[in-house]
């Protein structure tokens, strides 16, 4: 099994380098993979100048996994749009036909209290979002700005196909199959055709899933139904656009957006797998990020491309028994406990482990 690593840029390299710790861990006690890095993202800029160079790319392509960190920098935000790091990822999941991103909400036990809601509202919570990435506003034609100054207009499409809608409706049912066997399609068909579009197309597929509960919610209910009772949800599906911005608000719920993992699939379960956060510049190379995200994207791989359920039980449940030994990094602490490193939390993993 071959791993194309793709740290990036900010914080990607450090926590990067925590999850390789643990997946040569792995590798010693057996688990057969090789590994290649390349840059990608604001560092394949300064290197090559492009933000997703065709040698990376290729790598991508032939590998059987990805496993990625972040891009994104301040100092490359005056890029033209097509030089930004932020491209990277999405010409990944074009030219790789990523479409399924699976982005669970998990609350650990340890960390209930750790959100910005009550404990009572949040634990337990075991969410699963899943957003459509090919389609959809950011990738529907026509786009741009047009017209002079004072005159201009800025346009943006939302486009989709049926064979787009028809795909990740399938993922979102057989995964809800595999779960508590409800599914919520989110859309916004009272104002938008496309999202007609794509509740007529869920409604027709329902009957190929009869064990599986549909139900349907516009996005600004399912919006504020996150934070009033997010454990109604088993399964949500939502293009990209709605699927971006709920999974952001539904990873606050446990606690941190430091502690979510995703994994963006083809239709043969190949993926790229990455921890939902940027790159947070900010705080690049002070040694403080929280390493949870990109270890638990790591056991996300082994279970849905490699099919390795148990490998990755093993690496769930260190990081499990490491948050259960008190161990918290800065943005999953409360006031006043004892803070750890990047390293330190991700040494606890690999001792866990």
């Amino acid at each position: 099994m071959k791993i194309a690593i793709l740290p990036g840029d900010g914080i990607g390299p450090e926590i990067m380098a925590e999850a390789l710790k643990v997946l040569d861990a792995l590798r010693r006690d057996g688990l057969k993979v090789e590994m290649e890095s390349a840059l990608v993202g604001g560092a394949a800029y300064d290197a090559y100048g492009h933000p997703l160079p065709a040698a990376t790319l290729k790598l991508a392509e032939e590998a059987d996994a990805v496993l990625f960190g972040a891009v994104g920098s301040p100092r490359h935000d005056a890029l033209p749009r097509e030089h930004r790091p932020e491209k990277a990822i999405l010409g990944l999941r074009k030219e790789c036909d990523f479409f399924a991103n699976l982005r669970p909400a998990t609350v650990f036990p340890e960390l209930a209290d750790a959100s910005t809601l009550r404990a009572e509202v949040v634990a337990g919570l075991d969410l699963m979002i899943i957003r459509e990435l090919t389609g959809d506003i950011y990738f529907g034609e026509p786009r741009g700005v047009s017209g002079e100054k004072g005159a201009r207009i800025g346009i943006n499409t939302m486009h989709y196909t049926e064979a787009q809608i028809r795909r990740i409706m399938h993922v979102g049912f057989r995964t809800a199959r595999q779960r508590g066997k409800r599914l919520c399609s989110i859309d916004k068909m009272n104002v938008l055709e496309a999202m007609q579009l794509w509740r007529d197309i869920a409604i027709e597929i329902a009957p190929e899933y009869p064990d599986v509960e549909l139900s349907h919610m516009l996005v600004d209910n399912a919006a504020m139904q996150l934070i009033r009772n997010p454990k109604q949800f088993d399964v949500m599906v939502a293009g990209n656009m709605f699927g971006d911005i709920l999974s952001d608000e539904a990873s606050m719920l446990t606690g941190s957006i430091g502690m979510l993992p995703s994994a963006s699939l083809d239709t043969n379960g190949k993926g790229l797998y990455e921890p939902i956060h940027g790159s947070a510049p900010d705080i690049a190379g002070k040694d403080i990020a929280n390493p949870l995200a990109q270890i638990l994207s790591l056991g996300m791989m082994l279970r849905y491309t490699f099919n390795l359920v148990e490998w990755a039980d093993r690496v769930d449940g260190a990081v499990k028994r490491t948050l259960a030994q008190g161990l918290r990094t800065a943005d999953i602490a409360k006031a006043g406990e004892p803070v750890c490193s990047t390293s330190a939390m991700g040494a606890a993993v690999l001792r866990n482990l």
